[in-house]
């Protein structure tokens, strides 16, 4: 009796520290997901709009509610229309399946396919919406085609006038690995829309921002709160929702590019992208080759697949694991000891282009087997290319790491107009003479005023709240209503936008400006 009144008590008190003010249950997520903040910091940019929702059955909250129905349940949101990638709105058909579109048999709302008789939006979907909403988990690939879809979305907005918000996700491997052949110009397919290397290192968000340094869509990305660039999906706290059909689980989502690089050759994945082997393969020399090669974070161990040899992915350190060099370590050993033909396009026609081809964005690599270079040595070959990629990407990151700031997304300096925060497609800085400068379209528009650029003059032509203001771009003097002002600091062009003061833009359009440094944060009012 005594031993249950003990255990009793050691129950009740455990329960009441964990309901205790200020404590976090086990399960409680540590990322707070783009479609949650939007709804609790930015509906401001949805309310009163016809919305259109890209997504499909990973688009879920951290409570694994899909944000469909969260969306159609809000009496403040009006969703008009959905759009599904491959595999459909419900994940459920296989690779490479025409979708269908139809309508929501509950909702009673279009549900466009953009795996059908089209992958871009047409003008016709998109002319009864007022917004796009972007809300789609990747797994990190740039052969996975959940991002082409957002880069076609892109697009066809830039096409028909209309914006996109881009409600971010965790990168599952991680922002840390960025590897793989740079896709070269001309290679652009549907399973790589842009100069990526095969593990890009980006969150959806991070690539909307890549990509539109092409397409100069209007896009606003809603960022996570909680994500850091080392995270792994299951350091997130989140739910795991499975991709696709052969991405059920996490392993499957790790080996991707490890196991799934040798469409049309003969080496293969098995095991929903756990294995990877081929005829004529001795398994056992496989992974002698594979675990002398020293990778990081994983062992191979020989497995025989009926007259197919090859080796099981055992992932160690999801942190450290390098899928994609993984990846071409594998399809080089393998070549070397069966001597597969290299899949070639039989012209230089896109149309022709053979599968393979698509996938490595190049014909190097084809080049490089039939070479018989080493692994290592196409690493040195792709490395230059890479390095180039590393450091333009660094422009378009809006999260840092454990140890270190942003890297001047969104979260380094913040914005509020009219309480309202301004996104930026191209991070604020602080010039040389200490003045914040901010993206002039995104500031002006956030204010309710208008502005034209005149590229042969150079001049910038704002107009609001009863005030013209006329800048110059690398002149310290403004017009305002007619009369010159001298300012300390020049309009400047920063990442192919235009930036300007926050403070003169503000002040001369007759508004209160606030700079708190405590929290680098500036109001506008």
């Amino acid at each position: 009796m005594v031993k249950k009144i003990i255990v009793l008590v050691m129950a009740t008190v455990v329960l009441a520290m964990m309901l205790a003010p200020g404590a976090v249950l086990a399960d409680t997520p540590k990322v707070k997901l783009g479609n949650e903040v939007l709804l609790d910091k930015y509906r401001h940019l949805i309310d009163g709009k016809k919305v259109g929702l890209v997504t499909n059955h990973t688009g879920v909250n951290s409570k694994g509610v899909s944000v469909i129905d969260v969306l159609a349940k809000d009496p403040r949101v009006n969703l008009v229309a959905l759009y599904g990638p491959e595999h459909g709105i419900d994940g459920k058909a296989s690779a490479g399946t025409y979708v269908a579109s139809y309508t929501h048999p509950a909702l009673g709302i279009p549900v466009y396919s953009l795996y059908g008789s089209t992958r871009k939006p047409t003008a016709e979907m998109l002319k009864n919406i007022d917004v796009l909403l972007f809300d789609i988990q990747d797994i990190g690939s740039r052969t996975y085609t959940y991002m082409s879809t957002l880069n076609y979305c892109m697009i066809a907005a830039k096409e028909n006038g209309k914006q996109v918000i881009v409600l971010d996700r965790p990168n599952p491997v991680g922002g840390v690995i960025v590897d793989g052949p740079v896709l070269d110009e001309g290679f652009e397919t549907f399973v790589g829309v842009d100069n990526l290397p095969m593990a890009h290192g980006m969150t959806a968000g991070e690539l909307a921002k890549f990509y539109n340094r092409q397409i100069d869509a209007d896009v606003k990305v809603i960022p996570m709160e909680g994500w850091t660039r080392e995270m792994v999906f299951q350091d997130t706290g989140l739910p795991w929702v499975p991709t696709s059909p052969n991405i059920p689980d996490l392993d499957s989502l790790f080996g991707y590019m490890a196991t799934g690089l040798g469409e049309g050759t003969g080496i293969y994945q098995g095991d929903k992208f756990k294995w990877i082997g081929g005829k004529g393969i001795d398994a056992h020399q496989f992974a002698g080759l594979m675990n002398g090669a020293g990778l990081p974070g994983v062992t191979f161990v020989p497995e025989y697949k009926g007259e197919a040899g090859g080796v099981r992915l055992n992932i160690t350190d999801y942190h450290k694991f390098n899928p994609a060099k993984s990846g071409f370590y594998a399809l080089a050993y393998a070549h070397s000891l069966n001597n597969f033909q290299v899949p070639k396009s039989k012209s230089s026609s896109m149309k022709d282009m053979v599968m393979f081809e698509k996938i490595m964005g190049s014909t190097k690599v084809g080049q490089w087997l039939e070479q018989g270079l080493t692994p290592r040595q196409f690493v040195e070959k792709y490395t230059p290319a890479l390095d180039r990629f590393k450091e333009e990407r660094k422009q378009h990151l809006i999260y840092g790491s454990n140890t270190s700031p942003s890297p001047g997304g969104q979260s380094e300096i913040l914005v509020y107009v009219g309480g309202n925060q301004v996104l930026f497609d191209s991070p604020p800085f602080v010039d040389d003479s200490s003045r914040l400068m901010v993206p002039l379209r995104a500031i002006t528009e956030a204010m309710g005023a208008i502005v034209q650029y005149d590229e042969l003059t150079r001049e910038i032509f704002i107009s609001g709240r009863g005030t013209s203001v006329l800048f110059t771009l690398n002149s310290r003097t403004a017009v305002v209503d007619g009369v010159h002002k001298t300012m300390d600091t020049t309009p400047v062009i920063k990442n192919s936008r235009t930036m300007v003061p926050a403070r003169y833009v503000g002040e001369f359009l007759g508004a209160q400006v606030d700079w708190i440094p405590s929290q680098r944060v500036v109001k506008i009012n």
